[in-house]
């Protein structure tokens, strides 16, 4: 076929670059765009720790107290600040009151504990000297000597690490001051927060992401809660086999492992060997071994029992999903990341479903809609606002739930986010 000047028409020549090539470099730059602003993100959490570690500690410490509070209200009918902050200093006192044992048994025992490392280490001389490899005298002086030689060498080091735990302590003061300052406001307006929040974003997507940070709300909170309770088992269950051993320092042990059980299947065991270590220096590699067994009997209680039945739908994380956050965690973050990368991932999980079309909470329903504040949202009128406000309070107080159900323990409206 040709043209009406006899000229054929012109075919489009051949894409030298297949579409597969084209598509995967799409993919590939976006996900560069991605990345970039990941990194971006985690370079500011980084600089801005200080303050960004002390308000996640007062979100969970938020979640955690939100039902004390609604108790509080509903029963001894406090005011809502009165709850917050009679909630608040219950806490306090528990957590001094729990520091304040550990530390008077750590007073009593540590001379317990020091005379019988002094006997373990003879016998470790004497093992040493008369076991199988029977080393001299003279060799035995040889290595201690190089052990005290090194330890004075690094005197410099200790003086320095010194100074640099002082810092430490006060930046942790600072942060725990204001931990707990944010977490009194976040009990006591917590909704009228998270109204000026979602008030942020485009008008058309308020609704949803109100929706999905409800239900990142009661993810967030099963959590919490749930790791309490695996850290009590944990605690009581290798405070009993240490307390069963006549081990010295039951109670310390017992502290530690409870705190350091928020670390999910790391922590419980880096504690737990401590008991171990205390049961190897004070009665020898037999107790020792008995400590090991159960420190481990505890932990395969935790994995297959409590953490499954007790998390469950509400979490939703697989144990190997678990352990790689935790992993990645520590390891961009350290301590602070191994602790907050399992509530994280859980979190932000729940939401990206949400937001996906699939709701793992349709028992909350959608009856509890954006909260409304003046401030928050300017193109309201002030009346309204008002009145929605003292609705939400007076629900509150009643404990009444929506016509779906609650959730958790929650109700319809009191699981917003920092929502006391």
């Amino acid at each position: 076929m040709t043209s009406d000047h006899g000229t054929p028409p012109l075919t489009p020549r051949p894409d030298p670059v297949p579409a597969s090539v084209r598509a995967w470099a799409g993919w590939s730059w976006r996900a560069l765009v991605i990345l970039a602003a990941l990194a971006a993100g985690l370079w500011l959490v980084a600089a801005l720790k200080v303050i960004v570690v002390p308000v996640a500690v007062a979100l969970l410490l938020t979640v955690l107290l939100s039902p004390v509070v609604r108790a509080l209200q509903r029963y001894v009918r406090l005011p809502r600040s009165a709850a917050a902050g009679t909630a608040l200093v219950g806490l306090i006192a528990l957590v001094a009151g729990l520091l304040t044992l550990a530390g008077r048994s750590i007073v009593n025992g540590i001379a317990e504990l020091w005379e019988q490392a002094r006997s373990g280490f003879d016998e470790l001389l004497t093992w040493l000297s008369e076991g199988p490899l029977q080393l001299g005298t003279g060799e035995i002086e040889d290595y201690l000597g190089q052990v005290q030689d090194a330890a004075a060498s690094s005197g410099q080091q200790l003086v320095s690490g010194a100074l640099s735990v002082g810092v430490t302590v006060g930046h942790v003061a600072a942060g725990t001051l204001i931990a707990l300052f944010c977490t009194l406001f976040f009990l006591i307006d917590g909704r009228g927060i998270w109204a000026w929040l979602v008030g942020l974003m485009p008008r058309g997507s308020r609704e949803r992401v109100h929706q999905a940070g409800r239900r990142g709300w009661v993810t967030l909170g099963a959590y919490t809660r749930t790791q309490i309770l695996v850290a009590a088992v944990d605690a009581v269950g290798i405070g009993i086999g240490a307390a069963f051993l006549q081990l010295p320092l039951v109670v310390p042990l017992a502290v530690l492992v409870f705190f350091g059980s928020f670390i999910p299947f790391v922590g419980a065991i880096v504690t737990g060997s401590i008991a171990v270590l205390v049961a190897l220096v004070t009665q020898g590699w037999v107790s020792a071994l008995i400590m090991l067994g159960i420190v481990l009997l505890v932990q395969q209680l935790e994995g297959h029992v409590l953490q499954p039945f007790l998390m469950g739908h509400a979490v939703s994380l697989h144990p190997v999903a678990v352990l790689l956050v935790v992993t990645t965690g520590s390891l961009v973050a350290g301590i602070v990341g191994a602790l907050f990368a399992v509530p994280l991932a859980a979190l932000v999980n729940t939401v990206v479903l949400y937001l996906h079309g699939h709701d793992k909470f349709p028992q909350l329903g959608v009856d509890d809609h954006v909260p409304i504040r003046a401030k928050g949202h300017p193109v309201l009128d002030r009346a309204v606002a008002a009145a929605a406000e003292a609705e939400s309070e007076a629900r509150a107080a009643r404990g009444e739930g929506s016509a779906h159900g609650g959730a958790e323990g929650t109700t319809s409206g009191d699981d917003s986010p920092v929502t006391p």
